[in-house]
């Protein structure tokens, strides 16, 4: 089980056999060919490519000469933004995602599809995610497919700006929900696999240039999702997180800062904002003091490094953070009686009232407290209203009861002629 590999030794995952090459499924013809249409890599190894958006089309001008010319084509390309898979949006016409996945011939154009989908519009993931694992249980049905999912889902989160915490979101409710089970490990073993394969080169990924530092920086913010949404059940029936992507993190996080040039740091920042307190928490309970030592490897960092301002600005600012507790407040006073002593805001509630040159005095006033008094003893003989009008004193409804509710009879009269005429206009 995933609880047991957990404590096995071997860095962040427990060691594996390499990934197969995906097959292709039943069901699932054509994945090679689709994934070249798609620009996703058939293999785990390869490495991401952001999809081009094609050419901005020109703003159009108002043409003030009536023979003038545009330049402007009518076969240009739409425009689409960078991530997006155009191959899909003809299938995206209705608002529900499933009502249109019959026309899907593989497993790879459904997965897709449904990813694209989500990345447009995150909040149907609520309502679509049920009926999509309940398709997928029908459709992954070998352990080829499995691990293909597993891979378009990979690099969706990975290479899709914002989409890595949708994307830890539907790994944790795919590794609840799906029924395949097969020897070469669940759909949960199969992920941190896949993630391992990432993690081992991190060294190397760190010093690599921008465009692989890019990548492995996409794959470190989606482990720190995963970690803080991955949920296991433990031996008890109690719900944890993976303790062994905990330890990944840590790891992660001394690579990034073994090689402190700014893109670098400025992703440790990113993954201690989000995980920062998660981690901590974590670590005090086994008795350790790791973020001790993190935050002296930052303050090391902005003392040498070579970074720019900027970068060290930011780090200074994460340890401000830290220093307050993550931005979390606790209450660390007893309860005490408020007094006029103890709590400046005692008199906050208190009513307001006003002398007869117009001076404001209330309870906090000495000088008027029998006056104070005397004043708030009368109040009984008038409702108590907000300023918007809402009776508070429950004698509202009673003290409008009491107003008589007749006409005025000189208003009653111009009352009835203002009907009359009303009635005589309708009529014309």
């Amino acid at each position: 089980s995933a609880e047991e590999q957990q404590h096995q030794p071997g860095g962040l995952f427990p060691q594996q056999e390499p990934l197969r090459p995906p097959k292709t499924a039943p069901l699932g013809t054509g994945m090679a060919e689709h994934l070249q249409k798609t620009g996703i890599p058939s293999g785990s190894q390869d490495k991401v490519q952001f999809f081009d958006s094609g050419p901005e089309m020109a703003e159009p001008q108002l043409a003030v000469d009536p023979v003038a010319t545009s330049n402007l084509s009518v076969k240009a390309p739409e425009f689409y933004p960078p991530g997006y898979n155009q191959n899909f949006s003809q299938n995206f016409t209705d608002s529900s995602f499933e009502n249109r996945c019959d026309g899907y011939l593989t497993l790879a154009e459904y997965v897709q599809g449904f990813l694209n989908h989500l990345t447009e519009q995150p909040g149907c993931f609520e309502t679509e995610i049920e009926q999509f694992a309940e398709t997928l249980n029908g459709w992954v049905i070998t352990d080829e497919a499995l691990q293909e999912l597993v891979e378009l889902i990979y690099q969706q989160a990975t290479s899709v700006p914002n989409f890595s915490y949708m994307g830890a979101r539907l790994c944790n409710y795919l590794s609840h929900h799906l029924t395949i089970s097969p020897q070469s490990g669940n759909f949960r073993q199969l992920l941190l696999q896949r993630c391992r394969t990432e993690y081992e080169n991190r060294d190397e990924a760190t010093k690599g240039d921008e465009t692989t530092r890019k990548q492995f920086h996409a794959f470190v913010l989606f482990l720190a999702e995963l970690y803080l949404n991955l949920e296991i059940k433990g031996t008890k029936g109690q719900v944890t997180r993976a303790e062994i992507l905990q330890e990944g993190l840590r790891e992660l996080l001394n690579s990034l800062f073994s090689n402190p040039v700014d893109s670098n740091l400025i992703c440790a920042v990113k993954l201690l904002k989000l995980t920062g307190s998660v981690l901590e928490d974590a670590w005090k309970e086994k008795g350790k003091n790791d973020m001790e030592e993190i935050i002296q490897r930052i303050e090391n960092v902005v003392l040498d490094a070579n970074c720019s301002r900027d970068v060290k600005h930011m780090l200074l600012k994460l340890v401000e953070l830290r220093s307050s507790n993550w931005g979390r407040v606790h209450g660390t006073t007893p309860h005490t009686e408020a007094t006029p002593e103890n709590d400046p805001n005692y008199f906050m509630n208190e009513p307001t009232f006003y002398t007869s040159d117009g001076v404001p005095f209330t309870a906090a006033d000495p000088d008027y407290q029998e006056k104070y008094q005397e004043l708030l003893e009368r109040e009984d003989l008038f409702p108590y209203y907000e300023e918007n009008g809402a009776d508070l004193s429950g004698h509202g409804e009673l003290y409008f009861d009491e107003i008589d509710d007749e006409m005025d009879p000189e208003i009653e009269e111009a009352y009835e002629k203002f009907c009359l005429e009303s009635e005589h206009k309708r009529k014309q």
